[in-house]
């Protein structure tokens, strides 16, 4: 699991400069560039502009894609979801995917099977006005369904689709009105440290 590709989802629009992705980008190619005896990292910008002949093969070349992404309105920001749009189109048959995985005598099965970047693990951070205890609480506005389990679902299916498997990821929350950044950034270090050195090397 040494080859990491980052995608950094930021961007600016109306109010939002991208920067807290940016900074959680940059804490993530740190975290991996500090150990190049252990470690290849390859990382995109979206907003920086991308080919996507490049980045089909960064998807093919990595062992872990590494997501980050502020959720807008629920979603993705109109310009990640357009990336996932393109990129994916040229990876069909080009190592993302060959098909949705029926066969024209049994359609009704094996739907999301198709996928050929099997073997290789993705994380996805996300960043929200919305504080934790909106997803927790009884009575709060994501009826205590989680952010994987809620808004992200589809976003896990699509990955699933490709054949890559889930590793733990991290959501950070109550940004726009108590970001405490210097705190997120030490909780999101050990988490890195958790996943890639205890766990997986």
């Amino acid at each position: 699991m040494n080859k990491i590709f980052i995608i950094n989802g930021g961007q600016e629009f109306g109010h939002s400069g991208g920067k807290f992705n940016d900074t959680v980008a940059a804490e993530t190619f740190t975290f991996f560039s500090n150990r190049t005896d252990e470690f290849e990292v390859r990382i995109t910008n979206i907003a920086s502009g991308y080919n996507p002949v490049q980045e089909v093969d960064n998807y093919v070349w990595a062992d872990v894609v590494i997501y980050h992404t502020p959720i807008w309105w629920f979603q993705l920001p109109h310009d990640f979801k357009k990336y996932i749009d393109v990129v994916f189109t040229e990876g069909h048959a080009k190592g993302i995917y060959n098909s949705d995985g029926r066969t024209r005598s049994n359609p009704a099965i094996n739907y999301g099977t198709g996928g050929t970047m099997h073997g290789r693990k993705y994380m996805v951070t996300t960043s929200w006005n919305a504080p934790k205890e909106a997803f927790t609480l009884p009575g709060e506005f994501f009826n205590q369904h989680s952010v994987d389990e809620g808004p992200l679902f589809g976003f896990h299916r699509m990955n699933a689709f490709t054949g890559m498997e889930p590793l733990p990821g991290m959501h950070f929350h109550d940004i726009e009105k108590n970001a405490d950044i210097q705190r997120d950034m030490h909780l999101y270090r050990e988490h890195l440290e958790n996943v890639f050195i205890k766990e997986l090397v």
